[in-house]
């Protein structure tokens, strides 16, 4: 890429409104979330009884063992479980 087109683009960026803060704060937080599901994922798969608890009540048994259960995360939670 050339630096004339790398100062366009630049410009053009430059033209662009900032993304609104519910934006910014979600991206900041999808690392997190995205760790925090995998580490649910993975204890269930490997704990017969978290998963029973998982399958019988989602957001008990992530209450009773610690979890913020947002909804977020029940939503994906839900989805990875029913896919597996």
């Amino acid at each position: 890429m050339s630096s004339l087109d790398e100062e366009r683009i630049a410009h053009l960026l430059r033209l662009l409104r900032p993304a609104p803060k519910a934006w910014v704060t979600a991206a900041q937080e999808l690392p997190l979330a995205s760790s925090r599901l995998d580490q649910i994922v993975e204890r269930a798969r490997a704990d017969a009884r978290f998963r029973r608890a998982l399958i019988a009540d989602l957001e008990a048994a992530l209450a009773s063992e610690g979890y913020r259960a947002d909804p977020e995360l029940v939503h994906a939670l839900r989805r990875r479980l029913d896919s597996e």
